[in-house]
């Protein structure tokens, strides 16, 4: 196992179990995408794995220990995440809510450090936001919400990242650019990188590893061309997939489907 993995995991609401058995590694310095149908557990996954929700049994486990054991400040110094729907901010402006990230490195009175002004403006600068810094975040469009919350996680500088769906409510245009953000951050900082997405073709296009889960369990896990096939589609959506390689990436790719009826 790697640095981050689970082992044989339970995870659930009431008495309602999502999450089965489940044992996953996340590749360290790499890029993973989690893929699969609504409800499979894909997000319920990312909260366990960041503590934000318990698990029943089972572990998971960051540099050797159970995340259940670390201290809170501790844990947000190694792994951020960006939520599927975030928190309302009303009342803050971009630059107090970026701010934030910045939370698990200070003391006393909370004080921004020259570090944590420079880690803000980073933040701010490489999402695109720096220009409404000052404006308050209830002002700003669906997309321009989403860059900001991301520049919220990046503004933690952990050298792992979760990411709930990081391309809701953002046009293609801007979908890329978030995209390609996460890719620079990992090929030029080495970060790691776990996202859920919806989107297939962006899996496969962006992600190292993939992980397609069904009914809260794995049902594929490996490179995009070992998940990405014919017969794991139809495992996992249910649909009659005409695969072919990306020619920008050389990746595997969705270029049609249809429904597999009676499935």
């Amino acid at each position: 196992m790697g640095r981050l993995y689970t082992e044989k995991v339970n995870i659930g609401y009431g008495e309602r179990l999502i999450v089965k058995q489940l044992t996953v590694n996340i590749p360290d310095q790499k890029i993973t995408a989690i893929i699969g149908p609504n409800g499979c557990g894909k997000s319920t996954l990312l909260k366990a794995m960041t503590r934000i929700i318990s698990h029943r049994s089972g572990a998971v486990v960051l540099d050797g220990k159970d995340i259940a054991t670390e201290r809170t400040k501790k844990l947000a110094q190694k792994m951020a995440i960006l939520p599927q729907n975030p928190e309302s901010a009303r009342g803050l402006t971009v630059a107090e809510l970026v701010s934030y990230g910045r939370f698990p490195y200070q003391r006393g009175f909370g004080r921004l450090s020259q570090k944590d002004r420079e880690a803000i403006n980073w933040a701010l600068d490489v999402t695109g936001t720096k220009d409404y810094r000052y404006r308050p975040v209830d002002a700003l469009s669906g997309g321009q919400r989403q860059r900001v919350w991301i520049a919220m996680a990046l503004a933690q500088q952990t050298e792992i990242i979760f990411l709930d769906e990081p391309t809701t409510y953002l046009d293609i245009a801007h979908q890329l650019e978030v995209l390609e953000l996460l890719k620079r951050l990992n090929k030029e900082q080495q970060r790691t990188i776990v996202m859920v997405l919806h989107d297939i073709n962006q899996a496969s296009r962006y992600s190292d590893y993939m992980i397609a889960l069904k009914d809260g369990e794995v049902a594929k896990a490996g490179t995009c061309e070992e998940v990405i096939t014919r017969d794991v589609l139809k495992t996992v959506f249910h649909i009659d997939a005409d695969i072919q390689l990306d020619p920008h990436t050389n990746k595997p790719m969705c270029l049609s489907y249809h429904l597999i009826k009676g499935e």
